[in-house]
């Protein structure tokens, strides 16, 4: 036990942890009881826990957090954020904008090949 006086322990940010995790999983399911249940069939947990969670009075630890962010991109960017870790956040980010460019090089290569039984345009000079 800590006696009553002397230094005061530091705020680690704990009392962001509860709130950021029930604000990620909220953006994700929403707030009803269908959140709830999905909560639940991810990680096993109560239905209690699960909307403990989701309102933030409480957050998962240990095992819970683990099936959450598996499952949720929102609680394992938070997770990553809260562990100061953000740039293990830049993989998912640049796995999307990989995709995204892939397919706008396979439309540019579509148009060029399209392009090419039309001859050599005039652009023009003389």
């Amino acid at each position: 036990m800590f006696p009553k006086t002397g230094s005061r322990l530091p705020d680690r940010g704990e009392r962001l942890y509860a709130p950021a995790i029930a604000s990620a999983l909220r953006a994700e399911l929403g707030d009803g009881h269908r959140a709830a249940k999905t909560v639940m069939r991810w990680t096993g947990a109560s239905e209690r826990s699960a909307k403990n969670w989701l309102s933030g009075a409480t957050a998962p630890t240990g095992w819970h957090l683990i099936l959450l962010a598996k499952e949720s991109d929102n609680v394992a960017r938070v997770f990553l954020a809260l562990a100061h870790r953000t740039e293990f956040m830049m993989n998912g980010d640049l796995s999307v904008a990989r995709i995204a460019l892939a397919a706008a090089l396979s439309q540019v290569d579509a148009v060029l090949e399209a392009t090419r039984g039309l001859g050599t345009l005039d652009h023009g000079a003389s």
